[in-house]
């Protein structure tokens, strides 16, 4: 069975060495001194370890069962999220008036990587009741968080967001679930809703279903959609729970992955609802769990690739396999281990290049949405906006990537379920479709976020770039291996932005034609400005003598591989802008 060890001190690194956080102008992070940090982040190592992890192939087997109206979630389930309620873990960053402990999103985010390492499918249940009480919290009155949120932050009440319809995802003006005013200020909720992850299930007392739903006589399309808060049980005024409201779950999908979470199908019949924020104003508010949820799902592209390297680093460790051509290296065995080929080296160091760049990519879009919420910050609110789709797609279209890579390391062990690594790969696969499918967020990056308030953010973001190659450039140990690839996958990433300029007006085709390309592109041109980053913080640590040089030196050895092996293809990737939209929407329709 597959194991799982947190990678905190890979973690303490980006916090400490690279972001610095306990420097930060950012209120509560001067709290964020490593002593603290490696104590929260070892205590979550622990439980994600020792009580989530076992439970990821058991999920993956049992699934959920829907039996008279209610969904049975996998064995062990129930009595872990018990423990991870009771550690107060479901509310790390949530106010604490509220129940939570305050942190920043930064120490959430790294100690979700972890939960979602561990079973993706369990951690969901959490993840979701997070996004729902985030978008209380921004939009609902004074009297809805304090019914709602106390118990939703501990997940003693769970939560969800129901967008999906079956016959419109992407374009939610199609929707046709109604929400009919009441005299009492409630709403009658009548509709179907699909793709609803934890929807029903036994974890929780009470569900708190968050619903867009139309307004009969609004607006036409999307802005006429309103957000609704819809509960399992009614709620009475002293907090206890009522009747059983008219929503439902009809059916479970069955799944290529994620097993352990109840996706269902939720039938919506004059169920009781409460409007949050505004009425027709309903994409506003939940696009407060959306981003949340985007940057949450990109982060588990990059968690199922961490699982996955790990097995496949411990396996390439031990399997023999033929013989190094250099010379023996396992002299008292019929032969040598798998790690000594050159092509699984290529293999795991593709893995392990993306993996620690992703965290440190991840971890700093992190930051500043704590700098854009606790500091006000509205550059570092505009920036991370420009990356939330680079982070959502490239991370998880990579991270899927990345645990093919690790199966193939198995050879055709992998593809045996016995050895579990095509569940790390089966459940990465809905990360690159949930939440907005990723050529969904490459339309979202090229269509509009690219043009946002003037451009002035990705102009941010390359001034980042260059004032860093800048301010670096007489430091030897970064120049030649570092800074000059960064220096020419920027200008790459430049290079499209132009010719999407150039091009894209006279023929909008030219620009979306390329917009997957562009976010890859820009995907990599992150990574790689990480991993200069990272390079210049190791470099210093070993300057001040640190301990453990060898992490250090393995560090910068790592970069350079991403530098010189995986950030290249942002050439790649502007040749195929380059070329227009001709050769894409050549062929006729019923040429197909």
């Amino acid at each position: 069975m597959p194991s799982y060890t947190a990678p905190t001190k890979d973690m303490q690194f980006v916090l400490h060495d690279l972001l610095k956080v306990s420097q930060a102008d950012i209120p509560g992070y001067s709290e964020l001194e490593a002593d603290f940090t490696s104590a929260v982040l070892e205590e979550a190592g622990k439980i994600t370890s020792e009580v989530v992890a076992p439970l990821n192939v058991v999920g993956d087997k049992e699934g959920c069962v829907l039996e008279n109206g209610v969904v049975r979630t996998p064995t062990g389930f129930k009595s872990a999220f018990d423990q991870v309620r009771e550690g107060g873990w479901t509310g790390l960053d949530m106010p604490e008036e509220f129940g939570g402990q305050g942190m920043p999103y930064v120490m959430s985010t790294a100690m979700g990587e972890m939960f979602s390492s561990a079973n993706q499918a369990f951690t969901m249940y959490q993840g979701l009741t997070h996004g729902a009480a985030s978008a209380i919290l921004a939009h609902g009155t004074d009297q809805q968080k304090a019914t709602y949120l106390p118990k939703m932050v501990s997940c003693e009440w769970t939560g969800t967001m129901n967008l999906t319809e079956p016959h419109c995802g992407t374009d939610l003006g199609l929707m046709r679930t109604k929400a009919v005013p009441q005299a009492d200020g409630s709403f009658k909720l009548s509709g179907q809703k699909i793709f609803i992850s934890a929807g029903e299930h036994d974890m929780a007392s009470n569900i708190v279903h968050l619903v867009l739903a139309k307004i009969p006589g609004g607006p036409d399309g999307i802005k006429g959609v309103s957000l609704f808060i819809v509960p399992k049980f009614m709620v009475a005024e002293d907090g206890s729970l009522g009747a059983r409201n008219g929503v439902a779950c009809g059916n479970i999908e069955e799944k290529m992955g994620i097993h352990g979470n109840s996706t269902c199908v939720m039938n919506y019949d004059e169920a009781t609802g409460y409007l949050l924020g505004d009425e027709h104003k309903g994409m506003r508010a939940m696009f407060t769990m959306m981003n949340e949820a985007r940057i949450g799902v990109g982060m588990q592209g990059l968690a199922q690739a961490e699982a996955a390297y790990q097995n496949a680093v411990i396996y390439a460790k031990d399997r023999l396999q033929g013989r190094d051509v250099t010379g023996v290296k396992n002299p008292d065995g019929p032969a040598d281990p798998l790690i000594v080929h050159p092509d699984i080296r290529r293999n795991l160091m593709d893995q392990k290049s993306f993996i620690e760049g992703a965290r440190a990519f991840i971890m700093w879009g992190s930051m500043m949405i704590d700098q854009a919420h606790r500091g006000e910050d509205k550059a570092a609110d505009g920036l991370v906006s420009l990356l939330t789709p680079v982070i959502k797609g490239f991370l998880t279209d990579q991270g899927y990537d990345m645990t093919v890579q690790a199966q193939q390391v198995y050879g055709g062990h992998g593809y045996i379920e016995e050895s579990g690594m095509s569940q790390f790969t089966r459940d990465a696969r809905i990360a690159m479709i949930y939440e907005g499918a990723n050529g969904v967020q490459a339309l979202d990056l090229v269509g509009r976020k690219l043009a946002q308030d003037g451009g002035k953010h990705v102009m941010a973001f390359f001034d980042l770039v260059k004032n860093f190659i800048k301010d670096n450039d007489g430091n030897e140990a970064l120049k030649d291996d570092f800074l000059t690839p960064l220096k020419a996958a920027s200008k790459d990433l430049q290079a499209a932005g132009m010719y999407f300029m150039q091009n894209g007006m006279k023929n909008p085709n030219n620009a979306l034609s390329g917009s997957y390309d562009f976010m890859h592109l820009f995907g990599h041109v992150c990574l790689g400005l990480m991993w200069a980053q990272m390079a210049k913080a190791a470099n210093e640590a070993l300057a001040a003598g640190a301990s453990d040089a060898e992490f250090y030196q393995t560090k910068i050895t790592t970069g350079r591989y991403y530098m010189a092996r995986r950030l290249p293809a942002t050439g790649m990737h502007l040749a195929r802008i380059n070329s227009g939209a001709d050769t894409v929407m050549a062929l006729d329709a019923a040429n197909f």
